[in-house]
């Protein structure tokens, strides 16, 4: 396996690494902290919640299987040659593990609080069967030759494909209620700051390796950067341009005409008077 040429690149390796794993890792916080506040799950879409825990559990197997398994890096290498180093680091075995358990909890939170008339879609029920159904077919035919490395990848890329799918029930939620109200952005703020430094860290090694196959050995890390960065950058528009939060009560614009239990819940949240001596 190969070492690092440049200390100092190597230094802003682990320093982008880390720092994405801290503030991609935080950004699941805002939106358990939002939920227990309100004691609902009013505004967070539960098909997004799904979608993104079975993508996160993928992303898991990937990173932990690469980065643990002799087995696996020895088909790396076997592939893209004994000069490269491996594309997963530690910060990416520790990012997918707590981000997979802190998704567990707010799916705990989604059972336990307010949901007034929000449920989970058919369709994502049924992408995630498809998903699950894949993935079960390509571990059983990766079984008879050994070919892990090529089920990860097939496994890579529809977590990829999940990364695309899973910001979709948001965005469309938001322009249908125009309100990004129970949705955080603090989550997405700080998510759009670990996709840059894990696209960054990308950039760095392959800087140092003078390869790009660093790149091209992982292309699910690659994908996941680019994509978080284009559905954080609509979310934050949606919510500081085309749907900022009003000082006058607007419940109203949340959701469908007649959806009076929606509004009644979301009222206390968005839209309670302040009285005197209140923070």
């Amino acid at each position: 396996m190969a070492s690092w040429n440049s200390a100092p690149l190597e230094i802003a390796y682990e320093f982008l690494g880390w720092f994405g794993f801290s503030v991609w890792s935080i950004s699941f916080y805002p939106q358990v902290f939002l939920n227990y506040r309100r004691k609902s799950v009013v505004g967070l879409n539960f098909d997004f919640v799904l979608l993104n825990l079975t993508k996160l559990s993928s992303y898991l197997i990937y990173n932990a299987s690469i980065y643990f398994s002799p087995t696996v890096q020895k088909q790396y290498f076997e592939q893209f040659g004994d000069g490269e180093m491996i594309p997963v680091a530690a910060n990416d075995v520790a990012f997918s593990a707590h981000a997979v358990l802190l998704t567990l909890v707010t799916a705990f939170q989604i059972f336990i609080y307010d949901r007034g008339t929000q449920k989970l879609s058919r369709v994502a029920i049924g992408i995630v069967s498809v998903v699950l159904l894949t993935d079960a077919v390509c571990f059983f035919l990766a079984v008879p030759t050994h070919s892990w490395l090529r089920f990860l990848y097939n496994l890579n890329t529809l977590q990829v494909c999940l990364t695309v799918v899973k910001y979709i029930p948001q965005a469309i939620m938001n322009f249908q209620r125009k309100s990004t109200d129970g949705f955080s952005i603090t989550n997405i703020l700080l998510d759009l700051s670990g996709a840059v430094a894990g696209y960054g860290q990308m950039v760095v090694q392959s800087f140092d390796q003078g390869s790009w196959n660093n790149f091209y050995g992982n292309i699910g890390k690659l994908m996941l950067s680019l994509i978080t960065v284009l559905f954080d950058s609509l979310f934050i528009t949606q919510h500081f341009v085309l749907y900022p939060a009003k000082k006058t009560c607007k419940a109203e614009a949340f959701v469908e005409p007649g959806d009076d239990y929606i509004k009644q819940h979301l009222l206390p949240y968005s839209c309670e008077p302040r009285m005197a001596g209140n923070v």
